[in-house]
């Protein structure tokens, strides 16, 4: 286990990275931000470094003396195919010279369509171009493991919800935005099949988990719910949110349409896949492991309702994730 005198760096401080880093100045352990942007607000214990991981050398002063490196950093969609690798090295590189352990946040693209119940075992076999570069730093990053350059441990999770999360998910801020100004929600795929959603408080606690477990490697399924289809997840959010239910479907040729005009849309595209069969995720490793359950999905719907009402209600200027 880690101690509280414990340096642990966190490189990225997006919706799950910054949840990440208050989780482990709550465990007492010092803490070093590292992103492009701004520092994070100031607190004791926190550190921040300023810059570009796919720079070696700098990843490599970023990372000097932690004991383990959370890899939370996710680039725009649109970003993948330029910065998603170099990121990733980076960030193996910065933790094997450090000597550190690796956790690092992944997700579920590389196994390709699925329709069974995913587990840690399932065939890489990706369908995407996303899924590909995904499935390729997997490979690299356990290949490094397994020459003993460094400790890797991957926390795979589905696609995210709850307060905080705002990009690349069906249920984001351009959810949010809309419902509450009285539109429809918007989904893509088949709204009434099963579909995993990682509550993100539970994606964030699940790499704190396998990174102050020094036994914890390989590939892990963070906590997730079991499945709900997006129709009842909505629903759920809908009533908290005191909203009627509206939803429409954006079939693939509109978002292939709406992504001439947009990039981000662009690249979203190739992804509805993953709502066009039954897309089911087995965390049981690691509740067998660990020990816990992911948050309900009814009790998840609520803590980001509230959250949602206050960020994104007409008039309201959004606060900071």
């Amino acid at each position: 286990m880690t101690t509280s005198n414990t340096l642990s760096v966190v490189l990225g401080a997006g919706q799950i990275g910054s949840r990440v880093a208050q989780l482990l100045l709550a465990r007492g352990q010092r803490v070093r931000v590292v992103r492009r942007g701004p520092a994070p607000t100031a607190a004791p214990g926190l550190e921040h470094a300023r810059g570009d991981l796919a720079d070696l050398r700098f990843a490599e002063e970023a990372c000097r003396g932690a004991a383990v490196v959370y890899d939370c950093t996710n680039p725009a969609y649109d970003q993948w195919h330029t910065r998603l690798l170099p990121l990733g090295r980076g960030a193996l590189h910065g933790a094997a010279t450090a000597k550190a352990r690796l956790v690092a946040l992944d997700n579920l693209y590389p196994y390709g369509r699925v329709e069974r119940p995913m587990t840690e075992t399932t065939p890489v076999a990706p369908c995407s171009k996303k899924g590909e570069l995904r499935a390729q730093l997997a490979r690299e990053r356990l290949e490094a493991d397994a020459r003993g350059d460094v400790k890797v441990a991957l926390g795979r999770a589905s696609d995210f919800f709850g307060p905080g999360v705002t990009s690349t998910s069906i249920f984001g801020e351009r959810f949010y935005r809309r419902v509450l100004s009285g539109q429809a929600g918007e989904y893509m795929g088949d709204a009434d099949l099963p579909h995993a959603y990682s509550f993100g408080e539970d994606v964030a606690q699940g790499l704190v988990t396998l990174g102050t477990n020094e036994g914890a490697g390989g590939v892990w399924h963070l906590p997730t719910a079991p499945a709900e289809s997006t129709r009842e997840l909505a629903t759920r959010l809908f009533a908290f949110l005191g909203r009627p239910v509206k939803l429409t479907r954006l079939p693939n040729l509109v978002l292939k349409t709406m992504g001439l005009f947009s990039p981000l849309l662009r690249e979203v595209a190739e992804m509805t896949y993953q709502w066009e069969t039954p897309f089911l995720l087995s965390d049981a490793k690691f509740r067998a492991r660990f020990g816990g359950a992911a948050t309900p999905l009814a009790s998840g719907a609520q803590v980001t309702a509230r959250w949602a009402l206050e960020a994104y209600s007409p008039g309201v200027t959004r606060q900071a994730a």
